[in-house]
């Protein structure tokens, strides 16, 4: 999991731009997708899937070249006309939506969580390749600064060598806002530990490898809530490193995004990769400030008494369409390999089965 890319398969088309469709324009459509497809030259953004009267008048006004329709059904019919499709929908639809895409001769972006099951994802990998499509995944969370410079630190020896690796996606949201998100059960995909869980587990199998030890906390605090909403998650990796992981959508204090312990020094970082809010707040990729966090929200690295702030690296999100763009029109690696997400959804299924047990 260390490694940055897998192998791709260059899509049908001549070059760019890499006509493309978005199924979805909640947050992950509307925030993560589209300001990407449309800041990028190499991409066009030609169809937004959404049923929502709200969200299809939001999508014409941010989007106006891009055709919005109501079906997936209708970018389907139109599919001679795309190259690439990205999946932005509800957990439980993203293999069926996968499956139509590629049936339809697309390449495939799949938001997480991949798949529900891993075996749906690993049947998704082996059609996408007897049929030379590109599959990846937006495990975006790869380029956020905060992981990013932690990775520098590592990759420098500044650590030592790394005994704990402590890791939270926290925050207080008490009210559900979100009405798929408020009545998924886990069969579809619901729950904290299918949302942050996959990128946690994600980050850290991609820092310290296989796992040969898993402990988990599953929780729903929500009165009636179907699935999760407070989960931790201890991994063993075989390299010897403890990965620690919270995830909490009801914790009226947080702790530390990273807190990583090494044999010569420690790195502590607190608040979230900034890419997400300033996306949301109107942000567009292009602005030269986009992805800079200010000096107050760097981490410190060193021990109790001789702790030094250490600059965060630049949040790089775009880096996942650039290094598609070079799977797609110029044969070069995938971004995120699928095999990567199946071994956490492998994961995740072991954990939710042992606590149904």
């Amino acid at each position: 999991m260390n490694s940055d890319t897998a192998g791709g398969s260059p899509i049908r088309t001549g070059g760019s731009p890499i006509r493309t469709g978005v199924i979805g324009f909640g947050t992950s459509g509307r925030v993560f997708h589209a300001p990407f497809l449309q800041a990028s030259p190499e991409y066009s953004l030609d169809v937004i899937v959404t049923a929502n009267p709200d969200r299809q008048e939001q999508a014409q006004q941010l989007h106006p070249a891009a055709r919005v329709v109501p079906t997936v059904a209708d970018l389907v019919t139109g599919a001679a006309e795309l190259d690439l499709v990205v999946i932005g929908s509800p957990s439980g639809t993203h293999v069926e939506l996968a499956d139509q895409a590629l049936d339809a001769g697309l390449a495939v972006v799949v938001d997480k969580p991949f798949s529900v099951t891993a075996e749906e994802g690993r049947a998704l990998i082996a059609k996408a390749e007897r049929m030379g499509l590109a599959l990846t995944v937006f495990q975006n969370r790869r380029w956020d600064g905060d992981f990013l410079t932690l990775r520098a630190l590592l990759g420098s020896g500044a650590l030592g060598e790394v005994r704990v690796f402590e890791s939270r996606f926290e925050w207080w949201k008490p009210e559900v806002t979100k009405s798929w998100k408020a009545e998924a059960t886990i069969g579809k995909g619901g729950g904290i530990l299918y949302d942050l869980g996959t990128h946690l587990i994600d980050q850290a199998l991609f820092l310290f490898g296989p796992v040969d030890d898993v402990y988990a906390e599953v929780v729903t605090h929500r009165e009636g809530g179907p699935a999760d909403d407070d989960t931790f998650v201890s991994l063993h990796h075989q390299s010897g490193v403890r990965s620690r992981l919270w995830m909490n959508g009801l914790a009226a204090q947080v702790g530390p995004r990273f807190h990583v312990l090494g044999s010569k020094s420690a790195y502590t970082k607190w608040g979230l990769d900034g890419q997400e809010a300033a996306l949301k707040a109107g942000a567009q990729p292009t602005q030269p400030e986009f992805g800079i966090e200010p000096e107050s929200a760097w981490g410190v690295l060193g021990i109790d008494g001789a702790l030094e702030r250490i600059p965060t690296e630049r949040g790089q999100y775009e880096a996942f369409y650039a290094g598609l763009a070079d799977a797609l029109l110029r044969g070069g690696g995938l971004p995120v390999d699928p095999r990567d997400s199946v071994l956490v959804i492998e994961m995740i299924e072991k954990i939710h089965a042992a606590r149904s047990r």
